[in-house]
């Protein structure tokens, strides 16, 4: 082999991943190697670009789906747009839930009440679970008496 042809092996382990994980990518359209004579994949500079660029999609949280529609539109720069313009969404609500999960888990750790029930930050957070449910979507209203909180 050519010192810049790589079989899925060298490939593989150039980035660290199992050769089942490059054949899986193939058969989803994301690889296309070429083939030697005898119908082995030969791996060149441009795949291996692909795989740099398939797992730096990922890093991001792009799924193999998403990262197939950008190589489809990669010349369709509005389609572009509109799918990272979703991720960036979707992403940025996951970022916030996970601040606000940590802002309370902090309060938690600082607060000074004997039991975290009592705590008045803790009972705000109870009373929006029951106002919103668990979603944030606004639930059936539930009646709690205060004597049962």
């Amino acid at each position: 082999m050519s010192e810049s042809a790589l079989t899925i092996g060298e490939l593989a382990a150039r980035f660290g991943l199992a050769t089942h994980v490059l054949r899986h990518w193939e058969d989803l359209g994301l690889l296309a190697p070429r083939r030697d004579s005898g119908g082995r994949r030969v791996y060149r500079a441009d795949d291996a670009e692909t795989v740099a660029v398939i797992l730096l999609g990922k890093r991001v949280g792009l799924s193999l789906t998403e990262i197939a529609r950008l190589f489809a539109s990669a010349a369709d720069r509005e389609t572009r747009r509109e799918l990272l313009r979703a991720h960036r969404d979707q992403l940025a609500a996951r970022i916030a839930r996970a601040t606000a999960a940590l802002d309370t888990i902090e309060h938690a750790l600082d607060c000074g009440a004997p039991d975290f029930r009592s705590c008045p930050h803790f009972r705000a957070k109870v009373d929006e679970a029951l106002r919103l449910g668990v979603d944030g979507v606004a639930a059936h209203p539930v009646d709690v008496p205060l004597s049962e909180r």
